[in-house]
């Protein structure tokens, strides 16, 4: 029997055939690539710097007793990001992360899940045990430890616990004591989809089932929630939802792209950024690929075979599935940025400001500094979900950051306690139900009306208010007295019967007079009051408009008195 041939002899066979000229090409197409990349690159500056790296740049409230009491002695967020010199592209750090990073190894613990509408989770755990050396005494996947505290991570769009990004947290939070859970979404981790219902970017009902079935199962553990770039922006959306009715500690954010629908018009504005968007469809296909008895059936398969874009998959299959009447509805509702301000737990964000998938121009900088409970992070470099560090890119900052403020968050009297509320708190209203609210006088005028009027305006509106009713106290003498006598002849029951209906029949036809002639007094009044020359404006318009019809009527019945009077004064022949 022949023996099996070797695998390395074969590649070597195979690249042999290829043609020079090929190789050739190879090499220029590389060589273009990585000169482009190098000029959009930061390793001049980080050169003539020293390496130094650049600043973290923190966003927080004045008032805010979470930057003060936890951020505040957080040294790697107040220290500098310096990254892999050879990675200094934000593309290079963000493909070197898909296609190359050495990850730790270890083996997850998993868990399937089932969710009350029939779905399947895959639930991957890996315990402080597993990575310290230690030996594991039980099967089971959840700690009977409740003293140990439990992270639970969000992957990002197509992810799953085999990333490299997720594999690194997973690693060394473990490393610091504590127990990592990785909540796959639906369909991925090779876990079949075993209900009509997929995940995309704004579902937080798993999420929100996960973490109420752990506290269900240990109360007294403390939890706390990671969400990476599609994840992050489920973390803030469900945290907005649900308000202070959370069992979480804390959360931590990373490379969240917070609006979904300028994220969007982001990566379809330069060829660099359509590539992400085409290699992400590209997945996005696969998934659908791997489920698609229930792809055809529930959305529009020869669409999504078609799709060459994050949008036109969302408009073929998310949109169709979640029942959104157009891809940005879709996009609109599912974006977190407008749920930023219900946040009530700490929160950290951490994002890069040269993201090639999540763009800078998404980042709600005032909404974040509004709210003291969060505190936003962000480095001039890091690409996306990257952020490598040293000169053999072995770590990423990111992770060691997310890290570190737990740990100092897990040590202060400030983490979140789960508080009963009896309605989730509501998102930011669009600029249409804000206002400013209009109000219209009597007299006409048109006047925004805020909710709560600022001090400032306060005795202006007194003033106004106080002259608008003084104007309509000011009735007549001769009406007033006019007014009691018709009520004392009406309540009087001496007159006759006749008289007295005389007098009922009269004040009706007055006041049926009055209805119909009073309002026409009154918008004339508010027009002149208004703005006088526009009322003189339309008198001339009329006069000018009727004048031909009019003094033909003058001259023909004026006309010959006119003639006599002018001659009359002349003597005649």
């Amino acid at each position: 029997m022949d023996s099996p041939s070797n695998p390395y002899l074969l590649l070597l066979e195979a690249l042999y055939q290829i043609p020079f000229h090929h190789y050739l090409i190879a090499i220029s197409f590389a060589l273009i690539v990585y000169l482009y990349n190098f000029i959009e690159s930061h390793f001049l500056q980080d050169l003539f710097s020293g390496f130094t790296g650049s600043p973290v740049e923190l966003t927080y409230n004045s008032c805010s007793q979470l930057y003060q009491a936890v951020v505040s002695k957080c040294k790697i967020l107040h220290g500098s990001y310096l990254a892999t010199p050879w990675l200094s592209s934000p593309h290079f750090q963000t493909c070197f992360l898909n296609f190359f990073a050495r990850t730790p190894v270890f083996n997850y613990k998993r868990q399937l899940f089932t969710t009350p509408d029939g779905g399947t989770l895959a639930l991957d755990w890996l315990m402080s045990s597993d990575v310290s050396g230690g030996a594991s005494h039980t099967d089971s996947v959840v700690s009977e430890d409740e003293s140990t505290p439990v992270v639970v991570v969000i992957p990002g769009l197509t992810s799953d616990s085999s990333s490299a990004y997720l594999k690194h947290l997973a690693y060394h939070t473990a490393k610091r004591g504590w127990n990592v859970v990785i909540s796959n979404h639906r369909g991925l981790g090779g876990v079949p989809v075993t209900s009509d219902c997929f995940y995309n970017a704004g579902w937080t009902e798993d999420v929100r089932t996960v973490i109420n079935y752990l506290h269900k199962e240990q109360p007294k553990t403390t939890l706390f929630l990671v969400g990476t770039s599609i994840g992050a922006n489920i973390l803030i959306k469900f945290l907005g939802e649900d308000g202070e009715n959370i069992p979480i500690a804390g959360a931590v954010a990373v490379c969240s792209p917070w609006d979904l629908l300028i994220s969007d018009r982001f990566i379809t504005r330069r060829r660099v950024q359509k590539f992400y968007d085409r290699a992400l469809a590209v997945g996005l296909q696969g998934y659908a690929k791997l489920h698609r008895p229930l792809f055809s059936r529930l959305a529009n398969w020869e669409g999504i075979e078609k799709s060459f874009s994050i949008r036109d998959f969302d408009n073929h299959a998310t949109r169709i599935v979640g029942k959104y009447e157009t891809v940005d509805t879709f996009y609109r509702r599912c974006s977190c940025a407008i749920y930023v301000q219900s946040v009530s737990l700490p929160l950290l964000c951490i994002s890069a400001l040269d993201d090639p998938v999540c763009t800078r121009e998404a980042i709600p900088w005032d909404e974040c500094r509004a709210n003291q409970n969060i505190v936003l992070a962000t480095v001039k470099h890091g690409g996306h979900l990257a952020f490598f560090e040293g000169i053999t890119a072995s770590s990423l900052w990111w992770v060691r950051a997310v890290n570190e403020f737990l740990s100092v968050l897990h040590s202060s009297q400030y983490m979140h306690v789960q508080k009963k509320i009896s309605k989730p708190s509501t998102p930011v209203c669009s600029s249409i139900d804000q206002g400013p609210y209009v109000n219209v006088t009597e007299d006409g005028m048109v006047a925004a009306l805020n909710k709560e009027p600022t001090m400032d305006n306060v005795e202006e509106l007194h003033a106004i208010q106080d002259a608008h009713h003084e104007t309509h106290d000011r009735v007549p003498e001769e009406k007033v007295n006019e007014q009691n006598e018709l009520v004392t002849n009406a309540k009087s029951g001496d007159s006759s019967g006749d008289s007295s209906g005389a007098a009922q029949t009269s004040s009706t036809h007055d006041a049926m007079v009055l209805d119909v002639i009073k309002p026409l007094k009154r918008y004339a009044g508010q027009l002149s009051r208004q703005s006088r020359w526009s009322f003189w404006l339309l008198v001339y318009i009329a006069i000018t408009a009727s004048w031909p019809l009019v003094g033909s009527a003058l001259y023909f019945v004026f006309g010959k008195k006119l003639r006599d009077i002018l001659l009359g004064g002349f003597p005649r022949r």
